[in-house]
Order: structure tokens, then sequence, then C-alpha cells
């Protein structure tokens, strides 16, 4: 081995010794575009130079900074390539030289482009509706092929015109649309080398703002301290911006202007009358600004702002009243006074009265002016936001009027007269009373006085002679003039007699028709006397006062089957009349009583009612009870009989159903018998405790709660039952307990009568509630020979609240207290002793 190794370097220097070889390592080269590579020369045999040239021929000097040649010894030298381009390709040469001789060898350096991305940026904004060009810029060497993806698939842009894959490889997307937002994968491929690289690629669609204005219109009122919400509602992508200007000044959250946190909403404050106009909602975002106006409209209301009080004289030629008022819309004005409206145009037949109106002006012309036309006008403006009314005074100057009043007085001597004389004036006028030309009151008069009011002069007389009777003289004086008026004083008469139409008999009592007497005498009648007795015998009277329309009068205390004469007088303020001519009457024979008038008064609890009566004729014989019936209308049954004393003026009727119409009847009895019933029908009042069904409201009681309430309020009724069984008829369980457990007496242990004026009725097995009734006796003026008091002379002989009424139609102090009868139901099972009476 080491013999054959020998032999080869030896055959090598001989080589060498004759000539120099050069080898390049490697023999050829591929850079990718950026990187660096080296080559080496080396040199076999003795090489004094080593040189390498460009593929320009240039040799290259060890300065250049992107080829560099280094000579690490002295058979090779290093081409290194730094950051390779595409001009650093070409050929290459390293000559070796030694004297003369010179050796060379070459190396083929190719550049080749790696896919690289120049530009694809992510993501790409473009609006919606315009043509994207989607960047995405590939370098390789040699070009690659661009293939674009969506959603995962390849665009085929032969299927999908609104595709097209751009020279420059950029991906246009003709009308572009928010459907097509998302990611994009740019796909560059080299098939020689198999290369392929991509980029992913987010595109986002701007949509330009689309803006609603809610209301186009908005109105308002001004200076009510009022707000007005202008809103508009704006939708894009992405989401805009919303601003407002109002004439072209961008509006921002103040003292006047509020706005929502996306400006949405716009609240004007305190609107005033400046604030009309056009408000500019602007929408604002990438793709763009949308505006929509919103106009403000904005109204005031009436004001009147001229109105001032006038002063005219009486029958001057006119006088304008003028109002002025501002308002938007314009208002319409009007005049009224007292209880009349004015409004545009004549107003009157005689067209005296004219209303003119132009724009915010009215005028109301009164012409050929009257006192009567004095006081206050009030001026109306109105539109369709308000009114706004305001009062002026129209002060008209005339003369003196004396009012018509009555001008004939009737007195007597010694009864003061008052004449008065009612004046209106302006200004106020001062007032003479006068006689025969003389002034009253005078020195030597002493029963004349005057006493003055503002309007009204009253001259008081006070008649001691004939003198005194006659004509006095009012005299009313201002400025403007004066005025007079007669009065006369006359002497009064008593009345002429009252005629006697018919008289209308019963048993005990007679009714007396009458008519008022032909002359009154010049004053008031203020009673009557009626005077009656057996014939040949003295006369009985009684005198009546006299009410208005007063027509009959009832005599009482008269005896049954009896012949009686009556006459009347009137009486006035001068004394008593003559006596109308005696009329004969005959009383009837003993008899049943006439059916008493009723009267019904619902107490504070409606299911309570209190019957009054009113005694009529009682039939020549005392009465001797009053008895009561009552039923509900819808039923058949009456409910037990209530017999009352004879002198109960009323009972009370408890426990009635609530809201029910009830029948009551009552009759009188006396020893000839009953009376025809009163009738009267009534309705309680609805019960206080009904709940009406309420509409809308939450859930109502559900049912458990219900049942509960019911069980309640049958057990507590149970035991009302109880004690009330216990209470009125000794029986119930109570009572068993009672008597069992503590020792009491049982029922058949108190035989005693119920005291006088209290009686318990029961009724039959129809099982009807058990009736009590409680009177209350009261002290009473008995009258002669112990007989029954007779009603007084008058119809009605008692108001209903027992109270009697005396002659002169006054109420005095009670004479009777009248027996009440308290009435109370309570359920019973008792057989009543009697099917038709109770037992008193």
């Amino acid at each position: 081995m080491l013999q054959i190794r020998d032999l080869v370097w030896g055959l090598l220097f001989a080589g060498c010794a004759a000539a120099i070889q050069v080898q390049i390592t490697p023999t050829q080269g591929e850079i990718s575009v950026g990187e660096s590579k080296f080559f080496l020369c080396e040199v076999v045999g003795d090489a004094k130079d080593i040189d390498w040239f460009a593929p320009s021929g240039e040799k290259i000097l060890p300065n250049r900074p992107d080829v560099i040649v280094s000579r690490t010894d002295e058979a090779t030298a290093t081409l290194t390539i730094y950051h390779a381009n595409v001009d650093s390709a070409g050929i290459y040469k390293c000559v070796a030289r030694s004297g003369d001789k010179e050796a060379q060898a070459t190396v083929q350096v190719k550049i080749f482009q790696k896919i690289t991305f120049d530009s694809a940026p992510s993501p790409q904004e473009f609006n919606e509706g315009d043509d994207a060009d989607i960047v995405c810029d590939v370098v390789s060497s040699p070009p690659p092929t661009i293939i674009w993806k969506h959603k995962g698939s390849r665009i085929q842009v032969a299927k999908d015109v609104r595709y097209k894959i751009m020279d420059n490889g950029h991906l246009l997307i003709r009308g572009i649309k928010k459907i097509d937002e998302g990611m994009y994968n740019c796909e560059a491929r080299i098939m020689a080398r198999g290369e392929i690289d991509f980029r992913m690629i987010k595109v986002i669609v701007n949509v330009l703002p689309t803006i609603r204005a809610r209301l186009s219109e908005v109105n308002a009122t001004a200076d009510i301290a009022s707000s007005a919400l202008l809103a508009c509602d704006a939708d894009g992508f992405p989401e805009p911006t919303v601003t407002w200007a109002h004439n072209n000044v961008v509006l921002q959250t103040d003292d006047k202007y509020t706005l929502s946190d996306d400006g949405s909403e716009l609240l004007i404050k305190s609107v005033k009358k400046v604030d009309e106009g056009d408000y500019t909602c602007i929408a604002k975002n990438k793709a763009g600004e949308k505006s929509e106006e919103v106009s403000l409209n904005v109204f005031v209301r009436p004001k009147i702002t001229y109105l001032d009080n006038q002063t005219a004289s009486e029958f001057d030629e006119l006088v304008t009243l003028t109002c002025e008022a501002s308002g938007d819309p314009t208002p319409a004005i009007s005049w009224s006074f007292q209880n009349t409206v004015f409004t545009e145009g004549e107003q009157s037949l005689d067209r005296n009265i004219v209303v003119r109106s132009h724009a915010r002006v009215s005028s109301l012309t009164l012409k050929n002016i009257l006192f009567t036309y004095a006081g206050e006008y009030l001026c109306t403006a109105t539109n369709s936001i308000g009114r706004d009314n305001k009062h002026m005074y129209l002060e008209v100057r005339y003369a003196p009027k004396i009012l018509p009043k009555n001008v004939a007085m009737h007195t007597w001597e010694g009864n003061a007269a008052n004449i008065s004389c009612e004046v209106e004036a302006h200004p106020a006028a001062s007032v003479v009373w006068s006689r025969d030309g003389l002034q009253l009151p005078s020195a030597n008069t002493t029963n004349v006085k005057v006493y003055n009011t503002p309007t009204i002069s009253y001259l008081e007389i006070t008649p001691d002679s004939q003198y005194n009777f006659g004509t006095y003289n009012c005299t009313a004086t201002n400025v403007m003039g004066s005025e007079s008026k007669e009065f006369v004083l006359i002497q009064a008469d008593v009345p002429s007699s009252p005629v006697i139409e018919e008289v209308e008999p019963f048993s005990s009592t007679a009714v007396v028709s009458f008519e008022e007497p032909d002359s009154i005498g010049g004053v008031p009648i203020i009673k009557y006397r009626v005077e009656w007795r057996l014939p040949g015998q003295d006369w009985t009277g009684k005198e009546y006062h006299a009410d208005d329309e007063m027509t009959t009068i009832t005599i009482v205390g008269l005896k049954p089957e009896t012949t009686y004469e009556v006459k009347m007088s009137a009486i006035n303020g001068k004394g008593e009349g003559e006596s109308s001519p005696a009329s004969t009457f005959r009383t009837e024979p003993v008899r049943e009583p006439t059916a008493p008038k009723l009267v019904v008064k619902v107490q504070e609890r409606g299911n309570i009612l209190k019957v009054n009566w009113i005694k009529q004729d009682d039939g020549g014989s005392p009465i001797k009870h009053y008895l009561v019936r009552y039923k509900a209308k819808h039923v058949s049954d009456w409910k037990p009989e209530i017999r009352v004393p004879h002198n109960s003026e009323y009972v009370m009727l408890s426990g009635l159903d609530w809201n029910t119409e009830y029948e009551i009847r009552v009759v009188a009895e006396n020893q000839q018998g009953k009376s025809e019933p009163g009738v009267i029908s009534y309705r309680t009042a609805t019960d206080p405790t009904t709940i009406p069904d309420e509409v809308g409201t939450g859930s109502a009681l559900g049912t458990g709660a219900i049942v509960g309430i019911l069980i309640v309020v049958f057990f507590l009724l149970l035991v009302g039952v109880d004690v009330t069984c216990y209470f009125l008829n000794k029986c119930g369980l109570l009572m068993c307990i009672a008597v069992n457990f503590c020792g009491k007496a049982g029922p058949g242990a108190k035989g005693k009568d119920i005291e006088e004026g209290q009686a318990a009725f029961t009724k039959d097995e129809s099982k009807e509630p058990i009736v009590e009734v409680r009177t209350e006796e009261e002290q009473q003026t008995p009258s002669q020979g112990g007989a029954p008091t007779e009603p007084n002379e008058t119809t009605p002989l008692t108001d209903p609240d027992g109270k009697t009424v005396k002659a002169d139609g006054t109420k005095g102090e009670t004479e009777v207290k009248n027996a009440t009868a308290e009435v109370k139901t309570v359920p019973s099972e008792a057989p009543q002793a009697n099917g038709n009476e109770s037992k008193a």
C-alpha cells in the first residue's frame, strides 16, 4: 500500500511540474435569493496568483460587500456570495497563474426566488357594494401559481362572475357583500420545486350606515319648562357614531341639550320658540355617513300682551276696547261680557257692538254708550295649544237712576215703615229725601229717620197722625245729573173676611177649606182665627199662623154625630177683620180611624228602617194601638205582625236584607175596628261589605282560604244563634251547660208575665224570625177627663221627628215623647200561640 501511494504522489508531482490544474468545489451552485454561499477554488501546482472573475468578466476585487474573494493558503481561494439576488447569477471563473503558465475553471451560479409574500395585509377592509381588490403580492422564480380559497373551498372564478383572479394574483370581488366577509386563503405554488406557501387574509366588509328618525316632526310647547325629545335609530358596520347638528353646529351635552350614551336621542330642555327648526341626525362609520332631518315645531300658548281699562260717559258716540295677543299658531281672540260672547262682526241688530280682528289684534267697538255697558270685559285668546284670559274694566260715568220699586207702602199709626230708594250712579250719588219742598228729617220731626248705604237710602217713618201719610220725594244727584222719584205712604186697614168654601166633617175632626180675603188691608195676613160652637152656645176659638198658600185648617176635639157652627176671620198687623158668615156641619158617627200617613227614614246602617206615621182622624174613638206588617216585595209571606202602643209614632225595622225593596203597612185600630192600611215601599241600601269584582288585578283568594273563611263564618253564626236562644228562649247549648253544670234554673222556672209595653211575638211552625218590640213610655200631658190626647188643629198633626206643631206653625216643646219600637229578627222554631194575632 505504501508503495502505491508513493507512486501516485510521485506521478502527480511530476505532472505539476509540467502544468497547473484548477478545480472549483462545488462544481455548480443554486442559491435562493437572500441566501449566502461560498465556492472553493483549489490549484494543483505551484501558482503564484489565484483570481476570481465575475460573470461580467471583471475581476472581483476584495473590497466588494456582496461578493468577497479570500486566499486561505497558496493553493486555494474562496469566493463568497452574500445575500444573493438575481443579479448575482452567472458563470464565475477562477484563474491560477504561475509565470507563463495559466489554468482556469468555471462554476455556474443559478439564483432562484423562493415563494415570498411581499404584501398580503390582514385584515383588509372594503365598503359594501365596492369592487374589492384583495391584495396578495407574491414573488418567486419561476413565478408562482396563485390559488384563492374561501371557507375551505377553492374559489371557482369560472362559476361566479363576481370573482376574478387578477394578473398580479389579486382577488377581485365585484360588488362585495356583507356575506362575503370572512377569512380568505391566498396560496402560492411552484410546481417545479413542489414549493407551496399561503397567507390567511381577513376580509372585513363595512356597511354604510342606515338611519331612520323615529318621528320626522316633533311638536313642543314653548315657555312652559317642557322638554322635546328628538330620536333617530342608526345601523351599520362597524356600529356608527351618532351626532346631532342644528344650524350647522354640532351639539354637545350642556345646560340646553342632553345626548344619550349612544347619541341616538337628543333632549332639548326648556323649549323656546328660538329652538324651532331642523335638526340633523348624523350617523358615521368607516363606510361613510348618512344623515336624516328631524323638524322641531315649537308652538306657543296664547298670551295677552295688551289690554287696558277704558273710561266713557253715557251717551258718548263710541268707545273701542283693544286686545292684543301673541302665540303660535296665531290665536283667535274673542270677547265676552257677563253671559254674552262676542265674535267677529256685528253683534247686535242695532249695530251698536262691532268686533274686528286682524292678525293678533282684536277690537270691540261699543257705540251710543249706555250705563249698562259698564263692567268687566273678558278677552280670550285661543289656539290649539291653549288659551289665555284677561279682564279689563270699562268705566261708564252716568247720571243717577232710581231703580223701579214699589212706590206705595202701607202701615198704620205707631208702626214704623221703611221706604227704600235704590240708586245706581257713577260716580256715586248723594240722596236727599223731602216732602212738600222741605228736606227730611227736619228739626221739628222726631218720627222720621234716614239711613244710607252705598246704593240704597232708607226713609223710616213711624206715623203718629194722619198727617204722616202721603207723598215723599227721593232725589239722587252726582256730577252727571240728577233724578227724582215719588213714594206714597198709605194707611193700612184690617183684612176683609175669608170665605169658607167647604167643611169636611169626620168623627172627631173637621177640615175647613177657605179662600183668602179679597182685601188684605195693604199688609200681609199673619194669622187666621177659627171659631166653632154648638148652636146657641158660646164660641170656642183658636188662632193659626198663616202659611203661604194655606187653604185648609183642621178642627179637632169634636164630638161624633154633633152639629156645629164654624166661622173665620183674618188678622194682619193692623188688626183683626170681620168674621165670615157661620157655616153649619155635622160630625160623622163613631167609626174606624183614618189610615195613618207613613214616612220612611233610612238609618246610618242601611238595612235598618225607621217608619214614622202621622196620626189622622181617630174615628171618634181613641186609638188603641197600631199594627205594623212588612215583607220583601219579591216574597209572598209577611213578617210577623207588630203591635205598638197608641202613643207610638214610629217603629224600627232592623236586620233587613240588603238591597231589597220592602212593602210596609201600618193600620190604626180603635174600638170600632181597623183603619185602611197606610202603605209605603222602600229599598234598603247595598251591602257595604260587598266587594265588587276587580278587573285586571292579581289572583283572588285560593280555594282553601275561601273554605276556611266559610267555616269560620258558619261557626260564628252557630255561636250567635245559640247565644240568642239562651237569652231569648232559655234554650240551646249554653242553657244546657248553665242548667247542668252551674245550677241555673230552667226555662220553666220563670212564669211572670212580660212587663207592660214589652211583647215577645212568636209565629207558627213556618220558622219565621221572632220579632221583639221594645217601647219606651214617656210622660205625656193628660187631657181633660182622662180622654186620649187629640191631634192638633193643623195637618200634618206632627212632624216626622215626633215634635208637635203649634198653631203658629213653629215647632214647640215636645208635649208627648213618643214610644219607640225596636224590631229585631232572630231565627226561631217556637210555634206561635195564635196564627193571626201576636201575644202582648
